[in-house]
């Protein structure tokens, strides 16, 4: 038979600082996180500040290599690229040039610090016209299949210039297995897909897209970006992406979706990641400007939350802060 109260008494592991470390179940790691960069072919920029998310900027290649640098020196495992070109089209054509942005910021970067992973963003709505993830047709809608071959071009791309790891984010069916067929065709055998599988239509993105440049001119992402209302779907998503040969999947956002990291975790039994979005970021540095939070504490705290939730590794704009208070604290 079960003690109860007075027996049972919860508070007695809680009275210390040392009790409470002795029996925590989750924790954060810098080598946990990794940290998003937004890079610009833009020859006059340095660092360019991003109005929406104060501490994040857009960056020149030297500058980018100085970010990952200093990512590196604070034990963040890694850095996902994301690409702001000189030029766009509508097939988005500069995504799989070997002289594109990301491609040079991934060289650079392994060539500075090569113990630093490098993961890429391997998507089209940066660098099309109309903003879109794909390719379009007539009537404006994203053809699916047409888009695949040129995703995988991207993602080889990619590997060639250097990359540890490629992430393609634009929920087209089937992109996992036609850049896994592309990159074990080309010699690219080892390298990992970190599949954004459960992608969501959110309104925590407007951040994001400010940053990158990459809202589309017309209509939405609710045709292929999933319904925020859907578990089960996003479920489905995360095995079709593994059976296809995803590597890791992802779940983005991460603060309204801590339901879905625990049970996509459980469904896949491949590590997991949680994307720590824009307007999550954004949202935080408000309240905390504002006076009204503590921004280390609700930080930490979101982090080990999306921790306990089943996140492998974490993707954040916080995740430089984020290291140094954690190593405040070891």
């Amino acid at each position: 038979m079960a003690m109860v109260f007075p027996q049972t008494r919860m508070r007695r592991l809680r009275a210390t600082a040392g009790l409470r470390g002795l029996v925590r179940e989750t924790d954060v790691r810098a080598a946990q996180l990794v940290l998003p960069l937004f890079v610009t072919e833009a020859d006059h920029i340095s660092r360019e500040p991003i109005a929406t998310m104060p501490g994040v900027d857009r960056l020149s290649l030297a500058a980018a290599v100085a970010e990952a640098q200093e990512a590196a020196a604070l034990g963040i495992a890694a850095v996902m690229l994301f690409g702001l070109p000189a030029e766009k089209d509508e097939h988005g054509s500069s995504a799989w040039d070997q002289d594109g942005v990301v491609q040079l910021a991934t060289r650079a970067i392994k060539q500075a610090v090569p113990e630093l992973l490098v993961i890429t963003d391997v998507c089209l709505c940066e660098y099309t016209a109309h903003g879109h993830c794909g390719v379009l047709r007539e009537d404006g809608s994203v053809d699916n299949d047409a888009t695949l071959e040129l995703l995988a071009r991207t993602a080889v791309s990619h590997a060639r210039a250097g990359a540890d790891i490629v992430a393609p984010s634009d929920m087209m069916d089937g992109r996992v297995g036609a850049i896994r067929e592309e990159l074990d065709g080309e010699g690219f055998s080892e390298t990992p897909i970190l599949a954004y599988s459960a992608k969501f239509a959110s309104a925590f993105y407007g951040p994001f897209r400010e940053a990158a440049d990459s809202a589309p001119a017309f209509g939405d992402r609710r045709g292929y970006q999933m319904d925020p209302a859907n578990g089960r779907e996003a479920v489905r998503e995360a095995l079709l992406d593994v059976e296809e040969g995803a590597d890791m999947v992802m779940v983005k956002p991460a603060l309204a979706y801590g339901d879905l990291i625990g049970e996509i975790r459980r469904a896949t039994r491949v590590p997991v990641a949680a994307y720590n979005v824009s307007g999550e970021y954004a949202m935080v540095k408000a309240a905390a400007a504002a006076g009204y939070i503590d921004e280390r504490a609700v930080v930490l705290e979101i982090l080990t939350s999306l921790r306990r939730a089943g996140a492998d590794t974490i993707i954040t704009y916080h995740a430089k802060d984020a290291a140094r208070w954690l190593e405040e604290h070891r």
